[in-house]
């Protein structure tokens, strides 16, 4: 196998520095044209800054609506545990209480409908012994549109 031999030179401070084929706006970021410590200029990389620190950030001062808020949270939790604790405590109280609301409810229904029929039985026991119910009519006359109107009312 053939191996072919490269000469690597380099120039000396003497000589024009190059400008490797490339205007400096053809240059990628992070390389720069740099010159060593013999006067030879290069193309080289160079380390990139570290990005500024985050700045730190400053404490905002809290609302005073969020602080009404964080303050009334626990007195509205604290009421509604109380409604729930006095409704459990209440609960049997509440049951009886609309059990008497649908008797009364069912006495008045009852009241309703029973005390016409009451009535009536009533009247038709006491009225059939001697006397049948009363008949009143009434007849009224009148001549002409402003005459004087007699009228009469018979009992039978």
């Amino acid at each position: 196998m053939h191996e072919t031999a490269y000469e690597i030179t380099t120039l000396t401070p003497q000589q024009p520095t190059p400008n490797h084929g490339m205007l400096p706006t053809e240059i990628p970021p992070g390389v720069q044209m740099v010159t060593l410590p013999g006067g030879i200029r290069t193309l080289a990389y160079t380390p990139t800054q570290a990005p500024p620190a985050p700045p730190i950030p400053v404490a905002q001062p809290i609302p005073t609506w969020a602080k009404t808020t964080a303050l009334l949270t626990p007195t509205i939790g604290g009421g509604i545990a109380a409604a729930g604790i006095g409704l459990s405590y209440a609960a049997p109280g509440l049951i009886a209480m609309t059990d008497a609301l649908w008797a009364a409810i069912a006495l008045i229904a009852a009241a309703a409908i029973g005390v016409p029929m009451l009535l009536r039985i009533g009247r038709t026991a006491g009225g059939g012994a001697g006397r049948g119910s009363t008949h009143i009519t009434q007849n009224i006359t009148a001549s002409g549109m402003f005459g004087k109107a007699n009228g009469t009312i018979n009992h039978r």
